[in-house]
């Protein structure tokens, strides 16, 4: 068994990282911890690039991105995503080597200069969430890789997606702005939808922290929803049950208490009603009647 591992880790290519961050180090981390060789990596900084140093067994710090370059044969660009295409531009890139950036919004084209090095390029994006390195790390196990390559590097980064007990979506040159629309939709305006339900919670004399304490519950189980029972049967509350009267309550008591939320609150209302459509516990001439309130003064 021992030899086998060893054999299958031979086999993998050495690995640097240029940008020692966030999402770099937990690549880093959790790549070394399945076997991939993790042998270098620089950063702006040579305090980031000496802690990442420190975490994965083997892996070096550099002074310089080059010395990267030259001793690792797939290299990670998880520098912020500004700067990429300077990084790229600015070094020496070797023929087979693969060039891989973790941009969520960028195509592979900003690592042209790379690629007319013969390198291969591509792009791996974690579908995550990162707020600290070790909540990075802790998350990334089990999250979609976002992947835009050819082959052979193609198939070298769905093999890591798998490894990282993750699943794979290939994306083509196109598809990630939209892509990465969606995942600020999804991850980075439930945020905000909370702030907003706990700054209305302050009207009744609970504070933001209380506030959010209390609704982790209730997201919890919303979460639990969607991953059990899904879109559109986990859908709940006056919409999903054409509950005319509670909707005109609550639009009522925000022009009272919260005017400034009152234009989100009717168009949020006015993109679930397809969604309680498709539930199939409103019908058409209620589905109308709820669009008709929602839209009822609005600019």
């Amino acid at each position: 068994m021992k030899k086998a591992r060893r054999d299958q880790e031979s086999n993998r290519h050495k690995i640097g990282f240029i940008g020692a961050g966030t999402v770099g180090t937990a690549l880093a981390v959790r790549l070394s911890g399945k076997g991939y060789p993790v042998v270098a990596v620089s950063s702006r900084t040579k305090a980031s690039a000496h802690r990442l140093a420190e975490a994965v067994p083997g892996c070096r710090a550099y002074d310089g991105a080059q010395a990267v370059a030259d001793n690792a044969q797939l290299v990670f660009i998880t520098t912020p995503d500004d700067v990429i295409a300077q990084v790229v531009a600015e070094f020496q890139w070797h023929p087979g080597q693969g060039v891989v950036h973790c941009s969520g919004a960028a195509a592979t084209d900003i690592l042209e200069p790379a690629r007319e090095c013969g390198a291969y390029v591509g792009g791996f994006h974690p579908l995550q969430t990162f707020a600290s390195v070790t909540y990075a790390i802790e998350n990334l196990p089990g999250s979609t890789f976002a992947i835009e390559a050819g082959e052979p590097l193609l198939s070298t980064l769905q093999e890591m997606a798998t490894a990282l007990e993750g699943s794979w979506v290939r994306l083509g040159a196109g598809d990630k702005v939209l892509y990465h629309a969606a995942a600020v939709v999804a991850c980075n305006y439930f945020v905000t939808l909370v702030k907003l339900a706990t700054d209305l919670w302050q009207s009744f004399g609970v504070p933001p922290q209380q506030a959010t304490r209390a609704l982790i519950p209730l997201l919890r189980g919303t979460l639990n929803n969607l991953d059990n029972v899904g879109l559109p049967h986990c859908l709940t509350g006056p919409i999903a049950r054409g509950d005319l009267g509670t909707i005109k309550k609550h639009i009522f008591a925000l022009e009272r208490a919260a005017p400034g939320l009152l234009t989100t609150y009717r168009e949020l209302g006015l993109q679930t009603i397809p969604i309680a459509l498709a539930k199939g516990k409103i019908d058409q001439e209620r589905a109308k009647e709820l669009e008709t309130l929602l839209k009822e003064e609005m600019p």
